[in-house]
This record gives structure tokens, C-alpha cells and sequence, in this order.
């Protein structure tokens, strides 16, 4: 981890950020007896530790979930707070626990006379609710792109699932940047994209013609610019879809040269089927004679527990279509073939109207000046998230245009609003002068950070008031 230098009176003091120490997956039940604890670990990275603090490290896992169970056995532990770091326990499964470790911030002050120099820990800084969701998504994940950790066990017993586990998990860390994680990974909410009803009926219509003329296809999922429109899938399916497309599918495939230049096409270009449709996942050209028609499978949730389904992403400009098809299904050439020439010209064709649409939007919205405020929106009931807090927010890039502190405090307010079921509202004035309010209403969260240095909570009350009018106009929120 990159230290931050703070300058302090002539010394140096260096800031870390919090990262992953370990993580790893365990079973209680596989190696009961002594000498047998190996066989309890299931995936431990970094795998380079020796095999008796790995032992040692899952063993005490294990203490504190017995002995915490004595208190509340209903309950199980979920985090452990120590000095130097902060342990997070999650059981996804019957027996089958994920542990993370995460070490504390620390800032590094010089010492005087050429002594080492002392570290101070910063114990408070992290949040339980944001470790929490980062360890349950994790599970999340491994479950889209794998099934359940019993499915495996079933299929091929404790070899099948540890090799699962290695495969996925060893780059699904790497792309955990803890550093960045914040109250919207609590929400792990999906973005919406604002439509006219015209514009969305045209997609609504686009993606019933397809499904009619390709049988095969069971759901339908459509997104523009990383956000959703239309979705066929369960909520928290689509839920955790939708954060491996934005987070990672859409940005390995992002074309410097299309990227916000869907222009509106001109008729002749749209009256000769000429398109810039392309598959995301299968085949990278149609036209190659050795091309792979392999599709990445995904399992959902169905009646009867879980169903698995090719995952076929075909994107023009900034409108991608999400198609997913049974995997007993083979896919062919053929079928691509016809996938292709049928979506193709209709896709790009509703990624230029949609694209003019928010053209003519914006303009009549008039001039974007930068407001007092900045917010996050959250609905639990449709996962709608909001954030003018977040100018970008990717697996690896997190830009946010408020201090960290205010991330905190919001996340502190997020916490307060979990443990009441009643509407609320808290606000907050932090040292640096700006006023940080939290509204909660009919399961709806508001935060908005205000920069008003010499406001008073009458006046901060009344300009959330007014942005609720503005922003929110049509969304009731209790006064």
C-alpha cells in the first residue's frame, strides 16, 4: 500500500490505508480430529503462510465463534476488533465460514535520536457494515460464476469445491481495493438510467421482439452508459450481475474511440444494416473460422433453488444487452450468426435514440453549475442508488469528491439508521465546516453533505428541504 506523507512540523509522518491481510474459507466439520485441521482449510490466501499459522489462524476463527455463540447463540460472530487489525466472519453455509482480515490504517511518526520509528493504529476508523457487505459480496460473486459451495461438494466432493475456490478467489482479491470501499458497497445498489416513457417503451419493445424470434433466450437484462434500464432477473441477481458488468466486464472491454460519442446516425447509414454491434463475452469476431463459441455460465435463483445459464453480453455504443439461455442448451455458430444480424442494427439504432434523447434532456435541464451540495440516494425496495459523491466508481477506481472523514460519518449515520426500524433523520456539523444530514423514510435513505460554512441547522434544514423538492420531487419523504 502506497503511504500518503503528511508533513509534520519538519518530520515526515506516513499514512497507510487499510488492506487485506488474509482470507480464507474453513469447515469445522471436515477434520475434526487432532492432526486433521489441515483438511478444515478449504482456500487460504496468501497461500505462501506456512501450514501451522494457517492452522493456528483458522483455530482461533473458531474459538471465537464458539465462545461468542454462548452469548447469543442465535447470532453468530460477524467481526473482531484487535489492535493492529479487524477480522470479519461470515457463514454463507451451513459449517462453511469466510473469514477476512483486514489490517487497521496506521500513520508512522519518526522518531527522535535514530530511534526505529512508532507506529499508531488507527482502531477506529473502519467500518463493520462496509467490511461486512465487502465479505458477503465476495460470496456473492462466487456463487454468480460458480453455484453454491455445497453444489460443488456435491459434484466432487472437498477436490472439486477447494479448486473452485483457488480459481476464483485468487483474482477475485485482487481486484478487492479496500481502500476504496464505502457506504455504497453497504448498499450494493444498481444505478438507474433516467428515461422518457416513449424511449423506454422502444426497449421495452426491442427486448420482447428479440425473445420472440430467438425462443432460446429466457431473460433479458438492457443497460446504457453502466446503468440499467430494463432487467428480466431477480432483484439480487441482477444485483450482483450488475456489479461484475460495471466493475469488471464493461471496463476491460471499453473502447477509447466510442466512449460518449454516440452521435444520432444519419438515415442511410441506418437503412444499410451497417451496425457496431459486438459480443462482450463468446466470440471476439464472428468472421474468424476459429472462433470459440464458449459463453461464461452463471447460476440464478429459480423455484426449485438455482438454475445455470450462459451469459451472452452483446454491446453497441454505449447500450449493452445482457442475454441469458438455459446451459443445457448448445450454443452455436449458427445461432451467434443470427443473434448478431438480428440484435446488431436494432441495438445500435436504440443506442443513438437513446443517446438524443439524453442529449435534449440535458439541455433543457439548462447549465450544470457546480451545486452547495452532494448526495446519495438509496431505495431498498427497487436497489435504486444515487450518488453525485462518486464522480467515478469502478473495482479499481474509486474518485470521490468529498474528504474521507465525510465518508465516514455518513457511514456512521448509515449504521445508527440499520439498528431503528422507525423514519429518521440525523445532522451532523463536522469539524471542517460542513454539515453532513442523513434522512431514512419509508425505506428510502438520503445523505447529503453541505458546505455552508457559516449556515445554522435551521437554514442547513431548509436547503435539504429544497433539494428534496428539486431532486426528489416526485419521492415522499416524511418531514
Amino acid at each position: 500500500v502506497a503511504p500518503a506523507t503528511v508533513m509534520a512540523s519538519g518530520m515526515q509522518e506516513k499514512q497507510y490505508t487499510p488492506c487485506l491481510l488474509s482470507f480464507f474459507i474453513y469447515n469445522p466439520t471436515f477434520g475434526p480430529r487432532e492432526g486433521e485441521e489441515e483438511k478444515k482449510i478449504l482456500f487460504y490466501h496468501p497461500s505462501e503462510v506456512e501450514k501451522n499459522e494457517k492452522i493456528r489462524n483458522v483455530g482461533l476463527c473458531e474459538a471465537i465463534v464458539q465462545f461468542t455463540r454462548t452469548f447469543c447463540p442465535t447470532k453468530p460472530a460477524k467481526s473482531l476488533h484487535t489492535q493492529k487489525n479487524r477480522q470479519f466472519f461470515f457463514e454463507p453455509e451451513d459449517n462453511f465460514w469466510i473469514v477476512m482480515v483486514v489490517r487497521n490504517p496506521m500513520i508512522e511518526k519518526p522518531s527522535k535520536d535514530g530511534k526505529p520509528p512508532t507506529i499508531e493504529y488507527q482502531e477506529e476508523e473502519i467500518l463493520d457494515t462496509v467490511y461486512g457487505a465487502v465479505v458477503r459480496q465476495c460470496y456473492s460473486m462466487y456463487k454468480l460464476f460458480n453455484g453454491t459451495f455445497s453444489r460443488a461438494m456435491e459434484a466432487g466432493g472437498v477436490e472439486l469445491l477447494t479448486q473452485k475456490l483457488e480459481k476464483f478467489f485468487y483474482r477475485y482479491l485482487q481486484t478487492l481495493h479496500l481502500q476504496f470501499c464505502d457506504l455504497l458497497d453497504v448498499f450494493a445498489g444498481i444505478s438507474f438510467f433516467p428515461l422518457d416513457k416513449m424511449t423506454y417503451l422502444k426497449i421495452q419493445s426491442f427486448v420482447n421482439r428479440v425473445e420472440e424470434s430467438l425462443s432460446l433466450i429466457k431473460y433479458t437484462a438492457f443497460l446504457y452508459n453502466d446503468q440499467l434500464i430494463w432487467s428480466g432477473l431477480e432483484q439480487d441477481d441482477m444485483r450482483i450481475l450488475y456489479k461484475y458488468l460495471t466493475t469488471s466486464l464493461f471496463p476491460r472491454h471499453s473502447e477509447p474511440e466510442l466512449v460518449g460519442r454516440d452521435s444520432p446516425l444519419r438515415p442511410e447509414v441506418a437503412g444499410n444494416l451497417l451496425h457496431y454491434g459486438r459480443f462482450l463475452t463468446g466470440p471476439t469476431n464472428l468472421k474468424d473460422p476459429e472462433a470459440k463459441f464458449r459463453f461464461p455460465k452463471i447460476f440464478v435463483s429459480a423455484e426449485d433453488g438455482y438454475e445455470e445459464l450462459h451469459l451472452i453480453v452483446y454491446k453497441a455504443m454505449s447500450a449493452a444487452a445482457c442475454f441469458m439461455i438455459s446451459a443445457s442448451v448448445e450454443l452455436t455458430r449458427d445461432f451467434c450468426e443470427q443473434l448478431d444480424s438480428l440484435v446488431g442494427p436494432q441495438l445500435t439504432l436504440l443506442a443513438s435514440d437513446i443517446c438524443e434523447q439524453f442529449t435534449i434532456n440535458r439541455r433543457t435541464s439548462g447549465p450544470e453549475k457546480e451545486p452547495q451540495f452532494k448526495f446519495i440516494y438509496f431505495n431498498h425496495m427497487n436497489l435504486a442508488e444515487k450518488s453525485t459523491i462518486h464522480m467515478r466508481k469502478t473495482a479499481s477506481v474509486c474518485l470521490t469528491s468529498v474528504h474521507a472523514d465525510l465518508m465516514k460519518i455518513l457511514g456512521d449515520i448509515n449504521c445508527d439508521f440499520a439498528r431503528v426500524d422507525e423514519d429518521e433523520e440525523i445532522i451532523v456539523k463536522a469539524m471542517t465546516d460542513y454539515w453532513v444530514v442523513g434522512k431514512k423514510s419509508d425505506q428510502r435513505e438520503l445523505y447529503v453533505i453541505l458546505n455552508q460554512k457559516n449556515a445554522n441547522l435551521i437554514e442547513v434544514n431548509e436547503e435539504v428541504k429544497r433539494l428534496c423538492a428539486t431532486q426528489f420531487n416526485n419521492i415522499f419523504f416524511l418531514d
